[in-house]
């Protein structure tokens, strides 16, 4: 009979004795479990201990937190959270050095557990640790663990960031702009620095007038890739709190852009150069971290753009109506204006007609709607003053045309902005967890703008190759954002290679691309085809779903979210080889290949998963689907609901291990397997065993009796690589 859900069987250790093996009752106080082993152990004083768990992060056992024990989990006795944070306390306070730093050592490893963090910083611990740094008599070692430990009680949120006092704040950054100083202290200094940023707006005045980007530079022409991350961080903090006026000032001449020293510093040629030639281009893979804050900057980067995005042109404004006829100037200069007011007004209707302004009359109302709004405009005379020659080609050949196949194109350059902008996501905040950064945009001080340059050409070609009129508009666009999309999915790491990926890429080829995977989806839809493809499609599912288990057998890790990203946590999840176990635990750092189910101490019987959730119905979701940067995290998580009312919850890395995970679950339980991924795998591989099967047949016929369906797949090899 097995034992009833209340009780657990645990082992307790104390050191220097026998480990105790028990039954907990959780229904029972834990005070009252506590006593019962302290007198196992003859100890006396029961309410000056606790329960710890003996491996892992070794986290103190409350009420609340007690629930997640398991069967033959391994529980130590230790000394109460309170007495250890009293103790601790009178410890890196003492003048003994070696104690000194042993305590510090020991604090900065428990102050990671919120209930010890909870009691030190009720005794005032925070404040001590920070007259600690404010001294500055702290270095190496023991000052690298009294950073680590503030951080880590810091970032429990308990004590508010605005308390910090401006001694403090100059001190840590004395350690960033130092030219020589510690790796561990550096890290930790930049780290302090970017969570005030994030989390007081108070602070970010006061770290701004201590720290400025350009003292930062430095940072990213080290060889250590984890310091140059925490630099790029700072950058983004700072950036992302700036107020707006600090970010980007109102400027008349959009050639002549003026950025306040924030958005003027990230811009100039010697910060983007040193990113693009020490990290990006540098000797070492970036990692996903980094990844994560280029792609960051990159979004920062490109949100300058919102406000001309987002700013109507007024009709009645006379400098932005001279950029208009600046546009008409460059494109017609041969041309002399006529003295008579009506037969200026008439050549200038006839001008902007060829110009291809919807509005030939006057054509600053194309301006009126956002977004593209002036951004449109900006880009238009960017391209006139910088590539001249293009934009005199491309006005000039299209409005010589007699046939209607003229390309409108100041019609299409609004259009080519509105659609660009969709593309980069411009005026949204960066997800978390996304890092789809393009090399491409860190190799020009003006990369926005080039690329626009780059893509109007294209529209251009693409709208003669199709031979398209003005009622083929719409389509024109389609396919230029299809060339676009997949150009920019190839991950080219300069505008040049992007203009080679285009040229291959013309309309011929998107024509082919969509007749191909049109082909991989459909197929041919005769009677006897459907017929063969619906008896092939159980035995391709079997497939997909045996490579699903052997995927979870071979396991996964995932990463644990938390306030700071770049001290990631991780944990790992694998299913047993006779599916009937999922085996799960802690990791110090990411795995390079599986995992031995001997370090992963968690498990949970197949037999007790009663569901598998996903989206905003997880439990660790609910509470985060309202915030605009968790809306990735959102589409990646998934939760295993199992008895008694537990659950284990995920965040996939990405796409494909969510796919995976999701359907390898669905099929561990019965069920049918739904996501993207199964539906596009199934297409294909039916696509491919078809052709493989109809290879040797002229025609095809179903016979009144059809064969057997051989018990062997195919004569293809399963061994398809999903990554």
């Amino acid at each position: 009979m097995p034992p009833p859900a209340d009780i657990v069987k645990v082992a307790i250790e104390w050191p220097g004795a026998n480990a105790q093996l028990i039954e907990m009752d959780q229904k029972r106080p834990l005070s009252s479990i506590i006593r019962e082993v302290c007198d196992g152990w003859s100890l006396s004083g029961s309410e000056q201990f606790a329960l710890r768990y003996a491996d892992g992060p070794q986290l103190y056992i409350t009420e609340q937190s007690r629930s997640e024990i398991k069967n033959g989990t391994i529980l130590r006795l230790a000394i109460s959270p309170a007495r250890a944070a009293r103790q601790l306390l009178e410890r890196i306070q003492s003048h003994g050095i070696d104690a000194r730093l042993e305590a510090l050592k020991e604090l900065a490893k428990l102050s990671a557990d919120p209930t010890f963090a909870a009691e030190f910083i009720n005794m005032e611990g925070i404040g001590t640790l920070a007259r600690l740094v404010e001294s500055g008599t702290h270095f190496g070692e023991m000052l690298a663990f009294t950073l680590t430990a503030f951080l880590e009680l810091m970032d429990h949120g308990i004590v508010s960031w605005d308390l910090i006092s401006l001694s403090f704040i100059k001190q840590i950054a004395g350690y960033v702009n130092q030219p020589m100083v510690d790796v561990s202290i550096l890290q930790r200094s930049l780290a302090i620095l970017e969570s005030m940023v994030l989390n007081s707006h108070s602070l970010y005045h006061r770290v701004a007038q201590e720290i400025t980007v350009g003292q930062l530079i430095g940072h990213l022409q080290v060889s250590n890739q984890e310091i140059q991350t925490y630099a790029i961080a700072l950058i983004n903090a700072l950036f992302l709190k700036a107020p707006e006026d600090r970010r980007q000032e109102d400027y008349t001449n959009p050639l002549e852009q003026h950025l306040t020293e924030m958005a003027s510093t990230l811009a100039q040629k010697h910060l983007r150069s040193i990113i693009l030639n020490h990290v990006i281009r540098g000797n070492r893979p970036i990692k996903a971290e980094m990844a994560h804050q280029l792609y960051v900057l990159q979004v920062l980067t490109f949100n300058l753009l919102e406000e001309r995005m987002m700013t109507k042109m007024d009709p009645n404004d006379q400098a932005q109506r001279d950029i208009i006829f600046e546009l008409r100037r460059i494109a017609f200069d041969g041309e002399n204006d006529p003295t008579g007011t009506e037969k200026r007004k008439a050549m200038y209707t006839k001008d902007y007609k060829m110009l291809g302004f919807t509005n030939h009359v006057n054509p600053a109302m194309d301006f009126t709607q956002t977004p593209p709004g002036m951004l449109a405009l900006d880009n238009m005379l960017y391209l006139a003053k910088v590539h001249q020659d293009t934009y005199i080609r491309i006005v000039l050949e299209n409005s010589s045309r007699e046939d209607k196949h003229e390309c409108p194109f100041g019609r299409c350059a609004i259009e080519l902005t509105r659609m660009l902008c969709e593309i980069l996501q411009v005026g949204e905040l960066p997800n978390e967890g996304c890092n789809d950064y393009h090399p491409m945009f860190f190799t020009h001080d003006r990369a926005w703008e080039e690329f626009f340059c780059v893509c109007i050409q294209l529209l251009n070609k693409t709208w003669k190759e199709m031979r398209a009129t003005a009622e083929d508009f719409i389509k024109v666009m389609q396919v230029v954002r299809e060339q676009i999309t997949r150009a920019l999915a190839m991950k080219p790491s300069s505008l040049d290679q992007l203009k080679n990926k285009l040229r291959g890429l013309n309309y011929s080829e998107i024509l082919r691309l969509r007749q191909s995977e049109r082909m991989s989806q459909d197929d041919f839809q005769s009677p006897p085809i459907i017929e063969l493809r619906e008896r092939i499609q159980p035995e391709i599912l079997e497939l997909i779903k045996q490579q699903r288990l052997n995927r979870l057998c071979e396991g996964s890790c995932f990463r644990k979210l938390g306030n700071r990203r770049r001290q990631e946590k991780f944990w790992f999840c694998r299913l047993s080889l006779n599916h009937k176990v999922l085996h799960y635990g802690d990791l110090d750092e990411s795995p390079q290949g599986e995992v031995p189910f001997e370090l992963l101490s968690d498990k949970i019987p197949v037999s007790d998963i009663k569901s598998v959730v996903t989206g905003k119905d997880c439990p660790h979701m609910k509470e985060k689907s309202a915030l605009k940067q968790n809306k990735e995290v959102l589409e990646l998580a998934f939760s295993v609901l199992y008895d008694p009312d537990e659950t284990l919850n995920f965040v996939a890395p990405n796409k494909y291990e969510y796919c995976i995970w999701t359907d390898g679950l669905c099929a561990l339980l019965g069920r049918e397997m739904g996501s993207d991924l199964t539906r596009s795998d199934l297409d294909t591989l039916i696509s491919m065993e078809m052709k493989l099967r109809l290879l040797d047949l002229e025609n095809i016929t179903i016979p009144e009796a059809p064969p057997p369906v051989p018990k062997e797949p195919s004569s293809y090899n399963f061994a398809y690589n999903y990554s």
